[in-house]
């Protein structure tokens, strides 16, 4: 029977790395006509998905400025993470069906992968190995599903692997309204610990102690944060500090943790131009902890790389995969889905990802 043919579409493509991700959005991408992909041209274990919703994340604007570890040379299409249904399926695809709600796993295909599939989800089609399809867990929607492992992943892997995370623990969890940082939330708590959570939005603080954050403490409008940290845990601080927010408040953390708490560094949402733009390597704008305090408090101070990890040591992502996507199955978290925009408004997508306008997710539905 021959292959159905399946009509054109269209894709976002990255030109050039711009000097900072805003002037990148703002001048070196365009929405462009895209072709099917031809299955005569892929292999017996390639799929071809449908994209319905493509999560647009922090990493994917550091990566239009070349501000990240892993880079696509462009011309290249963005979107880490994103969801559709099997368009085409190759002859050794045994556990796939077309028509199958599926989404696509990051670290195996799109521009944060290593492999030969590295065009990413802003487009109608997206072409993966079938190793990379997964069936959409539980009842999530195609946007939740786009916004699922690229957030809960890295919560998994800084609080459990890294963190060592305990019931009865308490952890403070800075950029809270985040994709990541909701994500914390939700598995902080199936962990069993008290969440403190922070953020510089009563109504973003809102909808997170509505996700589960036992306390909220808006740090842009109470300068006394840190003591109501101390006086929510007994004058003693907390045990972890999640923080992908980096600058000044990883400093004043350091005066509201406890003795040999643990400190995982994340992410540096509040510096995005940590490393030069276009491409180009150095970190003029990298944080800086004192040493005083971290030995003073014997604390350990723990980098939390998730897709360099799991680069460096496969393995060690199965166990971490398997419990995100159990508890997805049984409705145990699931990403709030704030911006909703079609695939033609890309651009403003993008920019209300880089203004701080999104709770949790933010997806382009081609």
């Amino acid at each position: 029977m021959p292959t159905p043919l399946l009509p054109p579409g269209q894709r976002v493509v990255l030109h050039a790395f711009g000097e900072s991700p805003l002037q990148a959005i703002e001048t070196q991408l365009t929405l462009e006509p895209m072709p099917a992909p031809d299955p005569q041209q892929l292999g017996p274990r390639d799929v071809i998905v449908a994209v319905k919703s493509a999560a647009v994340g922090w990493v994917d604007l550091l990566m239009t400025s070349g501000q990240y570890q892993h880079m696509v040379q462009p011309p290249c299409t963005p979107g880490l993470e994103c969801a559709g249904e099997v368009a085409w399926r190759g002859t050794d695809v045994r556990d796939l069906q077309v028509g199958d709600a599926v989404l696509v796993d990051g670290l195996l295909a799109g521009p944060r992968s290593l492999g030969a599939y590295r065009q990413g989800g802003f487009a109608t089609y997206m072409v993966a190995p079938a190793q990379a399809v997964l069936r959409i867990p539980g009842n999530l929607t195609f946007d939740q599903a786009a916004g699922l492992l690229g957030a809960y992943e890295t919560a998994y892997h800084c609080l459990v692997t890294r963190g060592r995370l305990q019931a009865g623990e308490s952890v403070l969890i800075h950029g809270a309204s985040g994709a990541t940082g909701l994500a914390a939330v939700q598995v902080a708590k199936l962990l069993g610990a008290t969440v403190l959570a922070t953020g510089r939005s009563d109504a973003k603080l809102a909808l997170v102690q509505a996700e589960g954050a036992d306390h909220v403490l808006n740090t842009q409008s109470d300068p006394n944060w840190k003591d109501t940290v101390k006086q929510l845990t007994g004058g003693l601080g907390v045990h972890v500090v999640y923080d992908a927010v980096g600058g000044a408040i990883s400093l004043e953390s350091l005066r509201c943790v406890r003795f040999g708490a643990r400190f995982l560094i994340v992410g540096w949402t509040s510096t995005p131009d940590v490393a030069r733009g276009k491409g180009e390597r150095g970190a003029p704008n990298a944080g800086v902890l004192p040493t005083n305090l971290i030995m003073m408090k014997s604390l350990d101070v723990l980098g939390c790389p998730t897709a360099i990890s799991t680069a460096m040591d496969p393995a060690s992502r199965a166990p971490r995969l398997t419990q995100v996507l159990a508890w997805a199955q049984g409705g145990q978290i699931r990403p709030h889905v704030s911006h909703v925009f079609g695939l033609a408004e890309f651009r403003e997508a993008m920019l209300a990802k880089w203004r701080g306008e999104v709770t949790g997710v933010c997806v382009v539905r081609p």
